[in-house]
């Protein structure tokens, strides 16, 4: 069971009741398995010194700042972030903007205005390669003797190894990259999820016989591509079997990527509901066909093998 999450955009948002937590800062891209390593050390000492759990994220990432439409795709939209933030005990999430000023923060002011005088932070607890400020200059070297200046202490924690291999954000989408589906799970320790709200769409599933929840992505960049058999959840909803098409849609020449959805034996409305949707097998890449009796025909063939594979893949407990 996840616990309130409160969301603080900005520096300038801190508040006194903000001071006194213990922190880590990490882009959190996924929630993985190694990330939940990390924030299973910072809930043990925030429980032990009795004070709340804070993650300072960025928006954009320092990547999208820097590499612009060339950064890789994000697993996860901001909110999708803060979700599972929340499930894995984080009590506040401090989200600040990267821009040109957050760029050009030396160490100094780094520690001095967000872990000072921003959180009045009591532990703080990062991964072996963690960096911070303009050019990376500050490091775990520097950040234990700022600790040692400003009274918090520095832990510093390990790889998290899966078959010998880190666990990282680039991994994850790597699988999905692979279409490979019940790797991006072992990683990620669940499996991969997308959400949103249903919008209204011009119908044409419901008039070919598959009608369809329609996501809009709110995504610059897609980590994967295709049919896939998925379970959804919300709405009342929990773990119904799916197919879903995430693409274009080039047989009707459409241009900009959705999440399609089709609920097996579903009837209901459910415009502006939330739903979240676990990715667990790959069926096929989205191809353009001839027609749309074409497509009707393959959307019967991908129903069929979605509800095949669902039945072998059991429910998480």
């Amino acid at each position: 069971m996840s616990r309130p999450l409160e969301l603080i955009r900005g520096l300038h948002n801190l508040r006194p009741e903000h001071r006194g937590c213990v922190a880590t800062i990490g882009n959190y891209d996924g929630v993985h398995r190694g990330h939940q390593h990390m924030l299973e050390a910072t809930r043990r000492k925030a429980d032990e010194l009795g004070v709340p759990v804070t993650v300072v994220t960025f928006e954009p990432t320092p990547r999208e700042f820097f590499e612009g439409a060339a950064a890789p795709a994000r697993l996860m939209r901001l909110r999708e972030k803060l979700e599972a933030l929340a499930l894995y005990g984080v009590d506040r999430v401090v989200v600040l903007r990267f821009d040109a000023r957050m760029r050009n923060f030396s160490a100094v002011e780094f520690e001095q205005q967000l872990l000072v005088a921003g959180l009045g932070v009591r532990h703080m607890v990062v991964g072996h390669d963690f960096h911070y400020a303009r050019k990376r200059e500050g490091n775990i070297d520097s950040l234990r003797a700022a600790g040692e200046r400003h009274g918090f202490s520095v832990e510093e924690v390990g790889e998290f190894l899966v078959a010998g291999e880190r666990v990282s954000s680039s991994l994850v989408r790597e699988a999905l990259g692979r279409n490979d589906m019940a790797r991006a799970a072992h990683l990620l320790g669940r499996p991969y999820r997308m959400t949103g709200r249903v919008r209204r769409g011009v119908q044409l599933g419901r008039t070919l016989g598959y009608p369809t929840a329609n996501l809009a992505l709110h995504r610059k960049v897609v980590p994967l591509w295709g049919i896939l058999a998925v379970r959804v959840s919300g709405a009342g909803l929990q773990d119904h079997p799916a197919v879903v098409s995430l693409g274009t849609r080039p047989t009707v020449n459409g241009t900009d990527p959705l999440l399609e959805v089709h609920l097996f034996d579903y009837e209901g409305d459910l415009y502006g509901e939330y739903l979240s949707v676990d990715f667990l097998r790959w069926l096929r890449a989205e191809e353009k066909f001839e027609s749309l009796d074409a497509l009707v025909v393959q959307m019967g063939v991908d129903s069929a093998r979605a509800r095949a594979a669902l039945a072998e893949i059991p429910l998480l407990a």
